[in-house]
């Protein structure tokens, strides 16, 4: 291995390459809260595309592993290096290369931020309107996770907005994929396969991403609901409505009295309602004319209220940016309280009534708690488990995943399986497809060094 590090050396410099007790503690792990800290053999930061074609060239020859990381904000364990391989770090390929207005694409390197790219987009007025909560990840982990968030009841994922892909092959070939159009019916869709991959077929070393124009006026509609069942069989009517809801979240009863305490947020609920409350429903608008907007906020309330929320309450704007904020730190209030396991299970939104039945009913048979929020607009359940034995707590993801495949759905929307929810993968899903899936990543990483052990074993 020391041969190794001094061959990286050569290609990236030396002092862009760390080996042995020199790789800080950061590089071992991303946020999954089962996953086990692995120190690599060797962090190397290249510079641009040639110098990860060339580590992959070497990485090729010598048959070592490697894995990519951007901001190592992941919550299932794929950016976790192993302990003999290399950890490609893209913090120095960091440039936003182009934002082009009259195409509306922004074209970065992977180790940019969402908060980097919406400060750029927002100066021209546009937006890269993906926006998965925490605004420190990076747009390569976007790409490898193809990561959503609140906003993808209205603009979709990462997918959606990913138009072409610079990439460099296991192999070490550089291939350009896709291009600054939105339609194409040329052959296979390689930037569609990558997207979403999770660094198991190539290291995206730049993408061009579609923008879209930024809305100037928004507001928060909050809705409580007596239960969760009810809060759910609103959803589909929601969406329907024609409003276009930006943002369309459930949180339960505890969830939110979690995230609003640690966030010392005050909504003026009445203490009547709150106690009679078992779940929130937020609906965020947006529009370019205020009379449009407001005629959307009276409509959604008045259907609220016909779907049985208890009551609608327009949030004021601090209160209302205070609470998207504290929701989207539910996975750090939900670390800190001492959840064991975060899963973001996805199902068609017509059957969350029934999925929340099948969890309550899991959860109770195991003695489990059980709680959370998501993006119920687009039916991806994000739930908080907390349960000590490692075993029951198996048991109870499997039969959550098994539940949500049940009814239409996958096992994770957005997060991804990494590491973490392999075994469930590949024990819940169809064996033709996995084999399928395997066939396409031999076709891509013949000497298997691409994140070995996410996905497959």
């Amino acid at each position: 291995m020391a041969d190794i590090g001094a061959r990286l050396a050569e290609i990236v410099g030396a002092g862009h390459v760390l080996s042995g007790d020199a790789v800080g503690e950061d590089y071992t792990h991303d946020e999954a809260l089962t996953a086990a800290p692995t120190r690599p053999a060797h962090v190397v930061r290249p510079e641009t595309a040639a110098e990860v074609a060339a580590v992959l060239t070497l990485a090729a020859e010598t048959g070592t592993p490697v894995t990519a990381r951007g901001s190592g904000t992941g919550l299932c364990g794929s950016a976790n290096p192993s302990a003999d391989g290399i950890l490609v770090s893209f913090e120095r390929m960091n440039r936003i290369l182009e934002i082009d207005t009259d195409n509306h694409v922004a074209v970065v390197q992977p180790g940019v931020t969402l908060t980097e790219l919406e400060e750029r987009t927002r100066e021209v007025g546009l937006l890269y309107p993906v926006y998965p909560g925490e605004l420190s990840a990076s747009l390569g982990g976007n790409v490898s996770t193809n990561a959503g968030g609140m906003r993808a009841v209205k603009y979709g994922v990462t997918r959606h907005h990913v138009l072409g892909l610079e990439a460099v092959l296991p192999t070490g070939e550089v291939i350009r994929t896709g291009g600054r159009y939105v339609k194409a019916s040329t052959g296979y869709d390689l930037t569609q396969l990558i997207v979403g991959s999770e660094g198991t077929l190539a290291l995206v070393t730049e993408a061009v991403l579609k923008l879209q124009p930024r809305m100037s006026h928004q507001t928060t509609v909050l809705a409580p609901f007596p239960d969760l069942g009810s809060l759910a069989r609103a959803v589909p009517r929601v969406v329907g409505s024609g409003v276009g809801p930006l943002i369309l979240e459930y949180i339960d009863a505890l969830t939110m009295g979690a995230i609003t305490y640690t966030a010392d947020l005050e909504l003026g609920i009445p203490d009547g309602v709150r106690e009679t409350a078992q779940a929130y429903l937020v609906v965020m608008l947006e529009s370019a004319s205020v009379d449009r907007l407001d005629a959307d906020v009276e409509s959604v309330g008045l259907l609220l209220g016909e779907l049985g929320a208890l009551d609608t309450y327009v949030l004021p704007g601090p209160a209302a940016r205070k609470l998207i904020e504290a929701r989207e730190n539910a996975f750090y209030t939900a670390k800190g309280a001492g959840a064991d396991d975060i899963i973001d299970t996805v199902l068609p939104r017509a059957a969350l009534p029934a999925f929340f039945e099948r969890v309550l009913e899991i959860a109770q048979g195991h003695q489990t708690l059980v709680v959370g929020c998501g993006h119920a607009g687009d039916g991806n359940v994000h739930l908080a488990v907390f349960q000590k034995d490692p075993e029951v707590r198996h048991t109870v993801l499997h039969e959550l995943f098994a539940a949500g495949m049940g009814l239409g759905g996958a096992i994770s929307g957005e997060h991804g399986i990494g590491h973490e929810k392999k075994r469930h993968f590949l024990e819940l899903e169809d064996p033709n497809k996995i084999e399928l899936m395997r066939r396409i990543k031999q076709a891509f990483d013949p000497r298997g060094i691409l994140n070995p052990g996410v996905l497959f074993d």
